[in-house]
This record gives C-alpha cells, structure tokens and sequence, in this order.
C-alpha cells in the first residue's frame, strides 16, 4: 500500500514495514518545514498503524539529504532564527516506540544526519558521504547531536566528526560505529527491508518497545537502577501472551504469530 498524498514523504506498507521515503528529489531531499512536517505525520501515522511493527526511513532518488534547504538557511534572521522548522521537537522520533532503521542511500548532512541519529539503526550505501557540517555553516551542534554521537561512537570521536565538519564516507562511519553496516548501494534497500521483515515476523512488538525504551533511557541510569528496571520490566512480561507465544512458537518450530502493541501499553511504566 502507497500513499502519495502526502508528497514531501511517501508512505508505504508491506508485510509488517513501513517505509517512509523523503520525497523532493528536485532538492535532493533537503530538509524544510514541509518535510519535516510530511515526516513527522507519517511517522504518527506509522506508530498508530497496527500493520506496522517496523519503520524504515530513505530518500526519494540519488541521495539522503543534504540537510537543511539552502532557501530555508538563507531565510533565517538574527538570534532564535529557525526558518520556520519548529512545529515538533527534532527529537520527536525518539518517540515512537517502533524500531526506525535509516536506510541511508547516498549524501547525509546537518540536520538530515541528525534525523539518522534519531533512528535506532543505520544501513549505509557504500560510498555515501556524511557531514555534520554545523561548524562550517557558523553553527553549532544542533538538535541533541552533541548528546547523541558521544554516546554512539564516543567523546573523542565525536568531537573529531562535530569539530572539523569533514566528510567522511560511509566505509568510516561503519568503522567508527556511526552505521551499522555499509551495503553496495543497488542491494540497500532490499536489505533493510530483508532485516526489517525478519524483526516484524518473528520479534515480539511488545518486547521491541520495552527494549528501545530500556536502551535509551539506561542511557542516564546507574547499573543498579537498570537492573531493578530491567527486573520488573522481566516479571511483567511473563504475564503477557507474547510470552506463552513465543515458547510454544520455538517448541512447534513454527513462526510465531504475536499481537499488535495496545495503544494503552507503557514500555516502561510510569509507576
């Protein structure tokens, strides 16, 4: 299923995945408000959808994005300036309980490579170029990247990437752990879809948005604290069907057939 009415982001459903694709191929996909608002809908969208239990993120043509629209920059005026990019928070993705996977199919820059930092997972196409590209604008490192990169690759390393702006191709992000892994660009998408498939097939919704929770909350958390966390979070699994299914599932050698996550569930609970 394809939408198209939405034309700043495509949306499209098939077999558990919902690939969002940034669709202004005449910008080559640069970031402004009406992408970031077609995204940020789609992604709601995605997370409402008892369909998709996975959601990957491209762009439309040759490249990513290279960050922010350059008419969008040139509009911007004095101090709080924003170009008219303001209506959700940059860190709006980390919301959505759902795993994202960036299937990052050529460029990556500025806000457009933060938005990746917000996905939980990078596929690459071998050759991509990334830049942060902040520094070089007279800017600084926006959007939560100066929290983000240190805690995906380390201090040092992300000083390096924010510091100097260089590009750097996608054969060093994998190395420095930016991406997870660098696919020949004809085969990336069928790849990430391969893995995404997989995850909404066999991998419990429930148990993927504790985990995503779990993850970037422990992030600020004690080692003891985590493991209270994680301990409570384990009894309260052992009560749900996803449970029963996923033993009886791997006893029948069978796939398993796990339910959609309530609108009401807490990834991790409030009280």
């Amino acid at each position: 299923m394809t939408d198209t009415k939405t034309t700043a982001c495509l949306y499209e459903v098939a077999d558990g995945v919902a690939t969002l694709t940034w669709n202004r191929p005449e910008r080559n996909n640069a970031w402004n408000a009406d992408l970031e608002r077609a995204y940020f809908d789609a992604l709601e969208r995605a997370r409402d959808d008892d369909d998709v239990r996975v959601i990957i993120i491209t762009g439309a043509g040759k490249m990513f994005s290279p960050g922010a629209d350059t008419n969008v920059l040139q509009g911007i005026e004095g101090p709080g300036g924003d170009g008219g990019v303001t209506r959700r928070p940059q860190t709006f993705p980390l919301s959505i309980p759902k795993p994202l996977i960036a299937a990052i199919n050529g460029s990556c820059a500025g806000i457009s490579f933060c938005q990746t930092l917000m996905c939980d997972l990078r596929f690459a196409a071998a050759g991509a170029k990334f830049t942060t590209a902040f520094v070089r604008r007279g800017l600084v490192a926006e959007h939560g990247s100066s929290w983000l990169l240190p805690r995906l690759i380390g201090q040092a390393r992300a000083l390096d990437l924010l510091v100097s702006g260089r590009v750097f191709l996608a054969e060093e992000a994998e190395q420095l752990g930016v991406v997870n892994k660098v696919v020949p660009k004809e085969s990336l998408l069928d790849e990430v879809l391969t893995y995404a498939k997989d995850l909404a097939a066999n991998c419990s919704p429930r148990s993927m948005a504790s985990i995503k929770a779990q993850v970037y909350g422990d992030l600020e958390s004690t080692l003891d604290d985590a493991m209270r966390r994680a301990n409570k979070l384990m009894s309260r699994s052992f009560g749900y069907p996803d449970f029963k299914e996923g033993v009886q599932s791997f006893v029948e050698r069978r796939a398993p057939v796990f339910e959609p996550v309530p609108s009401d569930y807490e990834p991790i609970p409030t009280s």
